[in-house]
Order: structure tokens, then sequence, then C-alpha cells
């Protein structure tokens, strides 16, 4: 459960390719550009210190960054840590998904965008569950694509995982391209996600053609 504390209107924004960000997940990030820091630096000044992680999209853009998707996810500063020589590794832990509304015209070296928190109350709410989950099916399919790109895991750790966790790390954490990832996060529920991740799965092994090439 998050701690409560009212959603903010509005929050600043780190718009990274690739990384994906659920609810009650966590995402470690490595801080280290001028702008971010800064970013950081203000959030932690705030009761939320929260962030919001938005895919970037082949959309107009502004100034200071190219377009954005219209859903992202913020996450709560959760971790802190600070190198010798000035970076910062942190971890965000997921709050909820929202809807951009507009971006802000300020002085700030990072981006923040304008919010609209409404049609994600599930997302604050206790962990999901996916009634329909083969859990069998999803490890064969792991393990076959593990295997096609030589990579290792720690399976038990996978199979003793609940479904929200495990469905959610994979998602976050396997090799799909920053639309795939942006499908996963706009999933409305975490049996759509899994069933989206699995289909990602398969068209991965079958090398996105159709023919399988993977084995």
């Amino acid at each position: 459960m998050t701690k409560r504390f009212d959603l903010p209107d509005m929050i600043p924004v780190f718009p990274l390719p690739g990384a994906l960000l659920l609810p009650r997940a966590r995402l470690p990030l490595h801080i280290f550009e001028p702008r971010y820091l800064a970013m950081l630096d203000d959030a932690l000044k705030v009761p939320d210190r929260l962030i919001g992680m938005v895919q970037p999209s082949k959309g107009r853009g502004t100034d200071k960054g190219p377009g954005l998707y219209q859903i992202g996810c913020a996450g709560r500063v959760t971790q802190l840590s600070e190198t010798e020589d000035g970076r910062y590794m942190i971890t965000l832990t997921g709050i909820s998904r929202f809807r951009v509304v507009e971006e802000i015209e300020g002085f700030t070296p990072y981006r923040r965008i304008r919010v609209n928190w409404q049609g994600f109350e599930r997302d604050k709410g206790g962990d999901e569950t996916d009634e329909g989950f083969n859990r069998d099916a999803l490890m064969d399919l792991l393990a076959r694509y593990f295997a096609a790109r030589s990579l290792n895991t720690d399976w038990d750790s996978l199979r003793e995982a609940d479904d929200e966790l495990l469905i959610n790390s994979l998602s976050m954490l396997l090799d799909f391209d920053p639309e795939d990832k942006q499908a996963l996060l706009e999933a409305p529920c975490l049996t759509t996600r899994r069933e989206t991740m699995m289909g990602l799965l398969e068209y991965a092994l079958r090398g996105g053609d159709g023919d399988e090439v993977m084995q």
C-alpha cells in the first residue's frame, strides 16, 4: 500500500526511451545529466517526491525534447544514493498512471507536464490478480525466449513471484521496443498486460514475420 498524499496536477517528467514504470513496481535509475539532477533536487523538496516516466514519441516535440506519449506512470523516489562524483542512483516506486494534459512552459532545465489522474483509480489500490494465468505456459515461453538469446535468469524466483510482480517485472525488464513498452503500460488490467507480453514473446520467437526462426 502506498503512502497517502494528494496527487499533484503538475509533475516533472523524465522521457526515457524503453524505460517502463508500472504501479507498485520499482524502477532503478541512474541520474547524471545536469537537468535531471536539477529535477531530482526539486522533486525531493516536496512531500510527494514524484517523477513522471513517459515514453518519447514521434509526434511534435518542444525545444526541450521530443514528443511524448499521452499516458505515463508517476513514481515516488523511495531510495537514493550518491556516488563520489555527484551522480545518483535512485529507485522509483510506481504510484499511478496518468494522462498528459499539456506540457508546461517555464524556466526549469527539465520538462514538466500537467496531468490528469482520472481513469487510473485501480492503480492506487492493492495488488492485481490474473485469474486466467497459466504460469507453466509463461515459463515455457520464457525458457524458449531466453535460450534463443543466450540469457540466464533466476528461475526459482520467477516461479515463486506473485502474479503481479512477475508480470509487471517482466514487462519492465524484457527487451521490447518502446512502442511495445507503451502497449504494456496502457493495458487496462493485469490479464491484458500478461496476454500482450506473451504475444510479444511469441512474435519475437517467430522472428517478427510469422515464421518460426528461433527455437
